[in-house]
Formats: structure tokens, C-alpha cells, sequence
């Protein structure tokens, strides 16, 4: 505790000498109190140390620390009120007055009736905070009786934890190899058993031990997922909600419900949809048996066969389901404990495992063969020296034995967040407001953290980047764990044992549950909330709002409306309320008392209006407004909101907003900003001009609409001296069937061009854009930086831009250039003589390619059409004659056709869609694209021949290719998905395929199948396994061809 609140106390003194130092302090009269306030600040921290070493051995220290705790925050909420108080006096006197004379102005160039409140407020402020500060100093007394004075503490050193950024951990193969004998040992043991009508089998082992990472492999198997109509995956936390379960079920299998549906009706909304179907259901941690026997037992009994896979640490509770096999998950051996280690550290000299085997394996024994407890101890030691003494510090560390935390908690878990630097911790116990298994947006913490003041201030740096830093430290760490379909682990959840170590640790200032829960907390000492109310009113016991000090408040999709007065009236201390999805009708005009709030998330609400009484929250740094349907204006008040750092307005149709935006210098991220071209003094207008961005100067996020409408004047400076720009989102009108105007072309091409982009900017989108060519600066000299590039719904292009130098570029997205009839060398840059060294590399960090939505494409190269032709006429002769020709000859020709410069060394997924005309792939991508995993091929109809991939690795999926023919020579594929392919007559050479999936009108077709079953058997000595749909569904025909000869 004591080093989350040296955080707090930190923080409170870094206020205290900004708001000091303000003109609004000096007005109000109260400096020499803050002053004091200060000082006794200060004085706490010198206590700080020695209690954080006692506070959990002796009672005392314990409760001072929580007395005193509650005092700084209370601190926390007189700062803003001072600082409030203040604000309203300004006005009162011109700015020519000079600081020097206002002390002694008073009110007495004014009435008396209108001096008297402004002398109300000063007594009033003045007394509470010379009322705190004495109760602070006893506070302080009392702490000098029993602990020591010690100089205060300096800044952490976190180079070393720094250093975990640019390293990134990577989790090595070994649990994996365990979990992969045992996962299709599990998966034959459920297929054998499908047939029952219900068959139900249990992952036993204790917390950590990796039954959970079993579960999802089995659960993403190829044999389950086609041996199964419908799948559903639902992790149950142990204070669990029937309704929540039987929805994410219900959202898993596809099917509708409304959120105010009862638990009855979900029930049969799952039988009914199962009915005579199979079904494959894993129940992840269950902690009571009650969620089968009372909850899914009776729905699941209309499916025709049931699988159920459940994980549980207690094994009463599979006996009383009734499992009818188990498989424990032992704990990890010490020898395999230790490889873990190591290679989780990225340690490659052999001479340092060998130097540090002796005092790795005592820690590998202190973590009980509990993977995640290796795991993040390894992120631990590796922001030590690799040294055997360094890591015997970390051995004989006392937190390894904290005996007041669940045994579960101990060790390594403890360990991992007491080495965590102080900027982290708060950041970490922040998560437990999460419920368990839930997704968690990088961009949501980062701004509630910031929100919470959990973000320390970085020379040159904005907080939003610092706190950025904070949530990869925390992945790197193993705390946080990054959902692997993001490429930029921009989404995570936390392991269940790390989410309840945090709320241990957390206490009783954190809650996360439903409301009937909530209703039984004493609210004195809640600081956090995060609550389900679902259909339900929020109520709350009759107490005085002053005894409410909650300060995060997150009710998220609640559907009941009438909550508003209790939320804007009664919570007055609150610094985040979201309020996302919620059925809150209107924002009365008390919101302008919540003084201390710094983030209002309305998100998905069906609000029309914000009141004028917002520009009284003059704390407000985050204000989001996505996807308000209703809402088509912004207050006047808005441009007083001078704290303000991000605006989102993202699919909310704002048409009239107040002049001034400029104004809130503060501001780093706007999202939908709506462009206008107005003129004149009218307060409000149709959207802003651009030149209202010029002292925007911290913008890290811009997402402009109606860009058709920005004047040409001053464009061209408008974002070049953003040095903080990351991400850039250019959109357009909406789309029209009617035809642009010249003029209207023109301009926008003009707009465009005239644009210089920051060297920093690493994600740029094109939406709507409706010019015939792409502005010039679209290359590798001018994006350096960018990672991520979306060109969407361009739909008068008709040729794509050269970005094949952008040498940082991951993602490319191409969606609707709809004009765009070739896809040539001037795409890679590689075109006219441009690159001519045979070490240029087109795309070099390109991970993943999607183009979709081409109608009119029809050639694809990378190369100029004379030197694309691979073969004479007599070499097709040849060709046709003879299609088994030895593999150096298919080398000896692709070596003829080899282009200047190397393609997509680095590519692992493409995906191309509704490219009906495209008649063939190019050449040199099965040649070059050496890193290729995934190829995706989805009614690209005129397509005849998918060959030569010869480094495609894991899939190949095709659907819709109407004249596709043939299949050929793609050695290393090991799974293929052919589905409305009706002409698919030969696929060859496929010498590493595991897994076929058909649809059951290719059947008739499919005559090349026994050659592939037959290969299969030859090569690997085993049987290729072969699925089959109806209806686009798989079937529960799992098909094995061995009685075809």
C-alpha cells in the first residue's frame, strides 16, 4: 500500500506546486495554505520507506497508512476545489491588472451584493483547507512515534525496465510440446465419444499450471471444429451471472438476443438453436457445479451430441457434473522448468545457462512448476544483470514469503508485482477493475490512467506516449497478456490468478461485480467501481453523497434507463465515469457540479444534447462521444474546457459545433473532427475550419471527415510541425452514385497534395477518397515511419500508389479501388528504371496484405510485361507435354523471370476478395515470399490456377473461384479449404498436407482426393483427415477416405 500511496503523495505535491504557482490561487487567497499543505507533503514522504517495510507485520503501521491514505485523497479533492474557486474569480478583473495590486483590490470596484458570494467562497475554501491541514499535521505526529524520518525517496532507476521495450520477450515452445501430445491425445479420446449424447470430460490442475492454454488448443483443433456444428467458449469467474453466460454463448453460435431478455428466454433461444444439432461447449474455470446442473444441463439436452470440455482447480466440482474422463495438468518438471527460464529470457551464450543454472533452478523450484509463475519471474530477472549475484537478490527478496496473501498468491506472482516500478503498480491494480477473461483496449487504459493522474510527467513527452510505455511493460512482464490476432498487441487480458492478485491487493478500495454485490459494500472506502446492473436501476443506501468518494465509476451497456440523477448527483468525486452503451436518455445540468472529473465516456448512447453546465468541469481531459446517433451538436461550453486531450466524435453526426477549438491547446487526440469552411463571427457553425488546428500542436491522433470541404489556404503547414502525430485518418463525404464534378476532383487532389506529413506518422487511412490519382508523397521518403497504411473505398483511382519502399510498413489494407484494372511494377516502385540494385527490397517489413473489393482488377505484376512472359511458346509445348519436369528446371525458369529487386521477404498473410476478374497471381510471389503462413483466396472468380507457392506453410483457403482448375506444387502447405470451387479438377504436389476441408457439393468432383489420402499415408504414415460442409456449416461427417482405392 505504502508505495502506491507514496504515487498518490507524489502526485498531490506535483498539483499542489502547479496550482500554487496559477493566477486563479493568487485571486482566491489561499496560497499560503497550499503552501503549508505543501510542506507537510513533503514531510509524509520521509515516512514512506519505513512504513512500506512494516505495513504488513504490524497492525499500527497498517492503520496509519489507511488514515492517511484517505487524507490524501481528501487532499486530492480540495486541490480542485481550490483550483475551482478560483477559476470563477477570473474574470473579475481585467488582464492589464498586474498581480502585484489584485491582493489589495478585493472587491472594491464593485457592488456589494455582488462582492459578498466571491467573499463566501474565500472564507469558505480558506477555512476547509487550514481545517485539513491540521488534521494532516496529527496525522503526521502520529506516524513520527513509530517510524523513522528517512531522506525522500529519489526518482526510480528504470532504464534497465526500460530496456524491455526494445527486446521483446518471446514465450519459447516448451509448454507448448506438453500441451500439443496431450491436446490430441484429449481430441481422439472426445472424437471416440461424439456419438454420446452428452459426453463431458474435465481438465483438472491447480492455478497457472496451463489448463486454460490446453483448453484453446483443443478448442481451435481442425478435428473438433469439423466434427461439430457449433462451438461456444465461456469462461466462468466465480461470482458468475446466469443471463452473461447464456448471452456469450448465444454471441458465440451467432444467435440474436436483446439485453433485456430473461434467463428463460435466452435458455430457449439455445435449444432452440442446437436442436438435433452437435454441440462443443468448454465451461473455462469453473469454481461451481451449479453452472451445469442449473443453468445448461436442460438447454443442452436438445442437441443431438454434446461435448463438454471443462476446466476446474477443484475436483468436487467435476465429480459432482459427473466428467466422465479427466486429464490433470502436472506441474512442470525442474529441468523443464528451468529451459522455460532461460529461454524466456532470450539467453543464447551457453557459458551464462551454465553460469546460472545453480541459482535458476532454486528459483524454477521456488515457483512450484507453475508455468506462469516461471514466467514472470523470468521478467523479472531481465531487467537484472546476468549475473548469479543479481539474481540471488531476487531469490532472497522477502516478498517470497508475503504469508498474508492467498496461498495461490505467493511466490512468484507476489514477487513479479513487488519489483514492478512504482509508475507500474497503480497502473497493474488498475486491470482488477476488468472483469475476468474480459478484453481490454490498449487505448482505454492508457486514458484512464492518465485520467487517474497514474502517469508520470517525461521531459519532450506527452503523458498518452508515456502511458503507452507503461501497458507494453506491463505485456512484456507476462502480466498483461496481448490477444495474438492484433498485430500491435493492441488488445489484452489478464491471467485470472494475476486479476486476483491485483484485487487482493487492491482491498476494499476496488470493486468489480454485479450490483446486488455492490449494494452490500460499505461506500466509505470504495474509491473504484466497476458494476453490471443489466437490467436494473442504480440504487444506492441513504447516505450523505460526501461519504460517496468513488472516483472511477465504469457501467458499461446498462438497460435500464433512469439512473441519471443518482449518477450525476450523488457521485461528486468521480474522475472517470463511463458510461458506454448505456440507456441514459439525457446529461442533466448537475454534471457542471462534478467538478473533479477528468473523463466522461457516453459512448453508444442514445443522448441528443449536452447541457451549457459542461463548461463547469473545467478538469475534463477526456470526453468521448462515438457512435451518438442522437447527437447532431456540441455545447458553446465545450471550447472552455481548456484540460480537454481528446475529443472522439467517431460515427456521431455532428453538424453544428462551436468556434473555437483551437483554443484547447491541450488536445492530442480528435477523433471525427467534422471540416468546415465557415466565415463570419457566428458563434456556432457546420464544422471547423482547418486553420483551427495550427496550435493544436500536441495532436497524436487526427481523424478528419468531409475533407472536401477544407479551404486551400495554409494546408500545407497544417500538419507538418506535428511532431506528435502517430495516426492520420483522412475521409471524405460518404459515398454517392451520383457523378463528382470536375472542380470537386480537382480540389480534393489539390487538398491533398498540398498536405506535408510529419516524418513520425505511423498510421495513416484514405477513406472516400474520390481524386483519379494519389497525392505524390505517398512513398518511402516521405512516410518513413508509417507501420499500418489503409487505402479504402478510393474509388476513382485508377492506379494504386509506389509505396513498395515504405521500409517500416507491416500492414497494407486495400478495400474499393474500385477503377483500378492492373496492378503493375509501379506498385512496388519498381517500374521506369527506379530501382536497379539487385539488393532493393520492395516491402521489406510487410506482415500482412488484404485487397478486397476490386471488381474491374484483372492483371497483377511486378514486373514489365515483356520480361513477365515466363516461357516461350516452345517452352509451353513443352510445358503441356511434359508437366513432371524435375524441380531445377521450375528453378532454372523462375530465375528467368526474376525481377530487380527482392518481394515481401517478410509477408505472412495475404487475403484477396471480390476480385472477380483477377486472372492470375503473380509469379514471383511463390517464389520470394519466403515468410508466408496464410493465403486466402475468397471469389476471386476468374482465377484458373493457384501454383508454386513454394513457402506457403500452414493454410490455403479458396472459396467462390468459380473457374479455378488446378492446384499445384505447394510443398509445405499443411491445411487447404476448398469451398464452391466447382471446376476444381487437379490438386498436386501437395506433399505436406494434413487436413482437407470440403464443401459437400465438391465431393462429386473431388476425384484427386484418394491420390492426396494415398500420399498422405506414404509420406507420413498417416491418414489425411478430410472435412466436409453442407450449407457452409460443417457437418459431423469426419471423413476418412481409406476404403478408396
Amino acid at each position: 500500500m505504502a508505495t502506491i500511496l507514496h504515487s498518490l503523495v507524489v502526485s498531490c505535491a506535483k498539483k499542489l506546486q502547479d496550482v500554487i504557482a496559477e493566477e486563479a490561487i493568487l485571486i482566491l487567497g489561499v496560497k499560503g495554505e497550499l503552501r503549508e499543505l505543501l510542506r507537510t507533503m513533503n514531510q509524509i514522504q520521509c515516512f514512506l520507506n519505513d512504513a512500506e517495510q512494516r505495513r504488513t507485520e504490524e497492525l499500527a503501521v497498517k492503520n496509519w497508512l489507511s488514515e492517511l491514505k484517505d487524507s490524501i485523497y481528501e487532499a486530492d479533492d480540495i486541490i480542485d476545489r481550490a483550483k475551482f474557486e478560483g477559476s470563477k474569480l477570473l474574470p473579475i478583473y481585467p488582464s492589464s491588472t498586474s498581480s502585484s495590486s489584485r491582493d489589495s483590490i478585493g472587491c472594491t470596484r464593485f457592488s456589494l451584493s455582488s462582492c459578498i458570494p466571491t467573499i463566501q467562497r474565500r472564507r469558505s475554501i480558506a477555512i476547509q483547507i487550514r481545517s485539513f491541514n491540521a488534521k494532516l499535521e496529527k496525522i503526521v505526529k502520529l506516524g513520527e512515534r513509530f517510524l523513522k524520518l528517512q531522506n525522500m525517496q529519489t526518482t526510480e532507476d528504470v532504464s534497465s525496465v526500460r530496456n524491455l521495450k526494445t527486446s521483446q520477450m518471446l514465450e519459447p515452445n516448451l509448454v507448448g510440446k506438453e500441451t500439443s501430445r496431450a491436446s490430441r491425445r484429449i481430441v481422439e479420446l472426445v472424437l471416440a465419444h461424439k456419438e454420446k449424447k452428452t459426453y463431458m470430460f474435465g481438465i483438472l490442475g491447480t492455478g497457472g499450471v496451463g489448463k486454460t492454454t490446453l483448453a484453446q488448443k483443443i478448442y481451435n483443433d481442425d478435428k473438433i471444429k469439423g466434427n461439430f456444428c457449433k462451438q461456444a467458449w465461456i469462461c466462468v469467474s466465480q461470482e458468475y451471472s446466469e443471463a452473461a453466460l447464456l448471452k456469450e454463448v448465444l454471441r458465440n453460435i451467432g444467435v440474436h438476443y436483446d439485453q433485456d431478455e430473461s434467463v428463460g428466454e435466452l435458455s430457449g433461444k439455445l435449444a432452440t438453436e442446437i436442436e438435433r444439432r452437435s454441440f462443443f461447449l468448454v465451461l473455462d474455470d469453473i469454481w461451481h457445479h451449479g453452472v451445469w446442473t442449473n443453468l445448461f444441463r436442460i438447454p443442452l439436452n436438445t442437441a443431438a451430441t454434446t461435448v463438454i470440455l471443462l476446466t476446474t482447480r477443484n475436483d468436487t466440482v467435476a465429480q459432482a457434473i459427473g466428467v466422465n474422463d479427466v486429464h490433470r495438468v502436472e506441474l512442470m518438471s525442474a529441468d523443464v522448468g528451468w529451459e522455460l527460464l532461460w529461454k524466456s529470457m532470450n539467453i543464447s551464450k551457453l557459458i551464462e545457462v551454465q553460469t546460472l543454472q545453480g541459482v535458476g533452478m532454486e528459483i524454477v523450484h521456488m515457483c512450484g512448476g507453475l508455468p506462469l509463475a516461471i514466467k514472470v519471474i523470468a521478467s523479472v530477472l531481465a531487467t537484472k544483470e546476468q549475473t548469479e549475484s543479481a539474481w540471488r537478490k531476487v531469490l532472497n527478496r522477502s516478498a517470497w514469503s508475503m504469508s498474508k496473501l492467498p496461498i495461490e498468491l505467493r511466490g512468484a506472482l507476489y514477487v513479479s508485482y513487488d519489483e514492478l516500478p512504482r509508475y507500474l503498480k497503480q497502473c497493474f491494480l488498475y486491470c482488477a477493475l476488468y472483469p475476468e477473461d474480459m478484453m481490454m483496449h490498449r487505448d482505454d487504459l492508457i486514458r484512464f490512467w492518465v485520467a487517474e493522474g497514474f502517469v508520470e510527467e517525461e521531459d519532450g513527452q506527452l503523458l498518452e506516449d508515456t502511458a503507452e510505455e507503461y501497458y507494453y511493460e506491463l505485456i512484456y512482464r507476462n502480466l498483461l497478456q496481448p490477444a495474438p490476432i492484433c498485430l500491435d498487441y493492441s488488445f489484452c487480458k489478464m491471467h485470472d490468478l494475476l486479476r486476483k492478485l491485483a484485487g487482493h491487493l487492491s482491498g476494499e478500495e476496488y470493486f468489480c461485480g454485479d450490483l446486488q454485490s455492490f449494494s452490500a459494500k460499505p461506500l466509505s472506502k470504495l474509491r473504484r467501481v466497476s458494476i453490471d446492473i443489466g437490467n436494473n436501476s442504480l440504487i444506492l443506501p441513504n447516505v450523505d453523497k460526501d461519504h460517496i468518494r468513488i472516483r472511477t465509476l465504469n457501467i458499461r451497456f446498462a438497460k435500464s434507463p433512469g439512473s441519471e440523477n443518482t449518477i450525476f448527483r450523488r457521485f461528486s468525486h468521480l474522475r472517470v465515469l463511463n458510461l458506454t452503451g448505456s440507456l441514459i436518455q439525457f446529461i442533466p445540468n448537475s454534471i457542471g457540479n462534478m467538478i473533479h472529473l477528468r473523463s466522461l465516456d457516453l459512448d453508444l448512447t442514445v443522448i441528443s444534447y449536452l447541457p451549457e453546465s459542461i463548461s463547469s468541469l473545467i478538469n475534463l481531459q477526456i470526453l468521448n462521444l462515438e457512435r451518438c446517433y442522437s447527437l447532431k451538436s456540441l455545447p458553446l461550453g465545450l471550447t472552455q474546457l481548456c484540460q480537454l486531450r481528446r475529443i472522439g466524435l467517431r460515427n456521431t453526426p455532428i453538424s453544428s459545433v462551436p468556434k473555437g477549438i483551437g483554443l484547447l491547446k491541450n488536445l492530442n487526440d480528435l477523433e471525427g473532427f467534422p471540416i468546415g469552411n465557415s466565415s463570419g463571427d457566428s458563434k456556432m457553425q457546420d464544422g471547423w475550419n482547418l486553420d483551427e488546428l495550427d496550435s493544436l500542436l500536441q495532436l497524436r491522433c487526427l481523424d478528419m471527415i468531409k475533407l472536401e470541404k477544407a479551404a486551400h489556404f495554409g494546408v500545407e503547414s497544417l500538419l507538418k510541425n506535428k511532431k506528435h502525430l502517430k495516426v492520420l485518418r483522412l475521409w471524405c463525404t460518404e459515398f454517392t452514385y451520383e457523378p463528382y464534378l470536375e472542380e470537386d476532383i480537382g480540389n480534393i487532389e489539390d487538398i491533398l497534395e498540398q498536405l506535408i506529413l510529419p516524418q513520425n506518422l505511423e498510421e495513416l487511412v484514405f477513406g472516400g477518397f474520390f481524386g483519379r490519382k494519389f497525392p505524390t508523397w505517398l512513398d518511402g521518403d516521405h512516410l518513413s515511419s508509417v507501420k499500418h497504411l489503409s487505402l479504402v473505398n478510393c474509388i476513382s483511382c485508377v492506379h494504386l500508389p509506389p509505396i513498395g519502399q515504405l521500409p517500416n510498413l507491416k500492414f497494407l489494407q486495400i478495400v474499393g479501388a474500385s477503377m483500378v484494372t492492373k496492378i503493375g511494377p509501379e506498385f512496388v516502385s519498381c517500374s521506369g528504371g527506379n530501382s536497379t540494385s539487385a539488393d532493393a527490397i520492395a516491402f521489406p517489413k510487410l506482415e500482412s496484405l488484404h485487397i478486397q473489393q476490386m471488381p474491374k482488377l484483372e492483371e497483377w505484376s511486378f514486373v514489365e510485361k515483356e520480361e513477365n512472359s515466363a516461357l516461350n511458346e516452345e517452352e509451353v509445348r513443352v510445358e503441356a507435354a511434359d508437366k513432371k519436369r524435375c524441380e531445377a528446371q521450375e528453378k532454372e525458369k523462375f530465375e528467368a523471370t526474376r525481377p530487380r529487386m527482392w518481394l515481401l521477404p517478410s509477408l505472412k498473410n495475404l487475403y484477396i476478395k471480390d476480385c472477380p476478374n483477377l486472372i492470375a497471381l503473380p509469379q514471383q510471389l511463390g517464389q520470394q515470399t519466403t515468410s508466408l503462413r496464410e493465403l486466402q483466396l475468397r471469389y476471386v472468380g476468374n482465377l484458373k490456377v493457384v501454383e508454386d507457392f513454394l513457402f506457403l506453410s500452414q493454410v490455403l483457403v479458396i472459396e467462390g473461384c468459380e473457374r479455378l482448375e488446378r492446384v499445384s506444387n505447394l510443398p509445405q502447405v499443411r491445411r487447404l479449404r476448398a469451398h464452391d470451387c466447382p471446376n476444381l479438377k487437379c490438386v498436386e504436389k501437395l506433399g505436406n498436407l494434413q487436413q482437407l476441408w470440403l464443401d459437400e457439393g465438391m465431393q462429386e468432383i473431388s476425384f484427386w482426393v484418394p491420390r492426396l489420402a494415398q500420399q498422405c499415408r506414404k509420406l507420413h504414415d498417416e491418414d489425411l483427415d478430410i472435412y466436409t460442409w453442407t450449407g457452409g456449416r460443417s457437418t459431423d461427417a469426419f471423413v476418412r477416405w481409406l476404403s478408396i482405392s
